[in-house]
């Protein structure tokens, strides 16, 4: 019989007591997770190729994981609404666009802005890329 007086020994860290006895208050009766830093990958694991920032310096799309692009969503259908000469176009850097735009607007006399005007909700409704193909910031 054991002396009553005395509480039992912990088993040594990181073992099982033996069957039937709790730890002792205060002791954890397995080890604890290993923390790591917040998206970290488990050890031993890589994340797959093409997640992560890749140095994107303002970020990644959530849905895509492309790098955003410097330039503005916003930025660029504002100017393409209250400028309606293709200069949205310009700052995207869609050159042969935003050249389209401002001649069919200055032959057509000013008609021809309904095309930049228009193109300019659709960008801010929609997803628009800058000319390398990644995704306006929004």
């Amino acid at each position: 019989m054991t002396d009553q007086s005395q509480p039992p020994e912990p088993p040594p860290y990181g073992q099982q007591p033996p069957y039937g006895q709790q730890p002792p208050y205060g002791q954890p009766s397995q080890p604890g997770p290993q923390y790591q830093p917040y998206g970290a990958p488990p050890p031993g694991y890589a994340p797959p190729a093409g997640y992560g920032y890749g140095g994107a310096v303002h970020g990644v799309h959530p849905v895509t994981g492309a790098p955003y692009s410097d330039k503005s969503k916003v930025a660029a259908a504002v100017l393409q609404i209250v400028v309606p000469l293709g200069i949205g176009r310009f700052y995207t850097g869609h050159t042969g666009l935003g050249v389209a735009q401002l001649l069919v607007t200055l032959f057509t006399c000013g008609i021809g802005a309904l095309w930049p005007f228009i193109d300019g909700i659709m960008m801010l409704v929609g997803e628009p890329t800058d000319a390398q193909g990644r995704p306006l910031r929004p």
